[in-house]
């Protein structure tokens, strides 16, 4: 009888996942390859070769990071998943990353813009350009995934705990190893300003995305949790909303590498 007690009662505080849910919201920093952004409207289309972008993370702040009114403004990562078995979940989340392609580079153009535009080469020749070098200035091209670059996706991960490696063995105190893969779209609002038209910034579905992930699981007192992971990915915009005309648009692609710290908790409906 002991036994049989001694064993209910180890069955019963051992650790699970299975049928859990849960949910995190944390903070990003990202950066990302050069990238080919072809520019087309109804008098002009070019493609300007190589851009460089970096991020643009929030400096700390309480009212930035804490305040519920502006905790969107950073670079953030949240979602809420469900532990359909002992290993692996299915998870529905945002990075909202930023995109911002750096001011007065030195780039190569290719292709057309009405003269009436005024935009000339370095070497003061007009367009039609062929592999032209052009500088990028506020007059003539801001671009920026800014509120953000904004990656809606459905991912499977997997959870190992791994704590025994390290010599603990408490359910209050539990370590995975998590790995994921994961698809979806770009929802990016995209501040544009170009070739002096009216600046444009609305939300707008502008291509997908693939992604991948790996981390470590910190999970605290069985609800609480803390999360790091590298994730990466690659992402395709053929449909960039550029301008307040639906004839302007811009295309681009490009890979990202995004390091990632979350905090979250876990619990149980039904």
């Amino acid at each position: 009888m002991f036994i049989v007690s001694s064993a209910v009662q180890a069955q019963d505080t051992e650790f699970k996942n299975k049928g859990k849910f849960y949910a995190y919201w944390g903070w990003n920093r990202s950066a990302y390859t050069q990238s080919d952004i072809h520019f087309k409207g109804a008098d002009y289309d070019f493609t300007l070769k190589d851009v460089v972008a970096t991020d643009r993370q929030t400096p700390f702040s309480v009212d930035k990071y804490i305040n519920p009114a502006n905790i969107t403004i950073p670079q953030t990562n949240y979602g809420i998943g469900y532990f359909f078995n002992e290993h692996y979940s299915v998870f529905v989340g945002v990075d909202h990353m930023k995109y911002v392609t750096v001011q007065n580079q030195f780039l190569t153009i290719d292709g057309e813009i009405d003269p009436s535009y005024g935009v000339t080469a370095e070497d003061g020749s007009g367009s039609p350009f062929v592999d032209k070098g052009i500088r990028q200035t506020d007059d003539f091209l801001k671009f920026e995934h800014t509120d953000g670059l904004n990656y809606v996706h459905v991912s499977i991960n997997r959870f190992d705990d791994i704590s025994s490696n390290f010599g603990i063995h408490s359910e209050n105190f539990v370590i995975n190893l998590t790995e994921g893969i994961g698809a979806g779209f770009l929802l990016p609002r995209t501040n544009v300003t170009l070739l002096g038209k009216e600046r444009h910034d609305d939300f707008h579905v502008s291509g997908y995305g693939i992604s991948a992930q790996m981390g470590f699981n910190f999970v605290i007192y069985k609800y609480f949790f803390i999360q790091t992971d590298i994730r990466g990915g690659y992402i395709n915009m053929p449909n960039i909303r550029t301008t307040y005309d639906k004839a302007d648009s811009a295309s681009q692609d490009f890979m990202y590498v995004q390091a990632a710290v979350m905090l979250g908790g876990r619990f149980k409906i039904f």
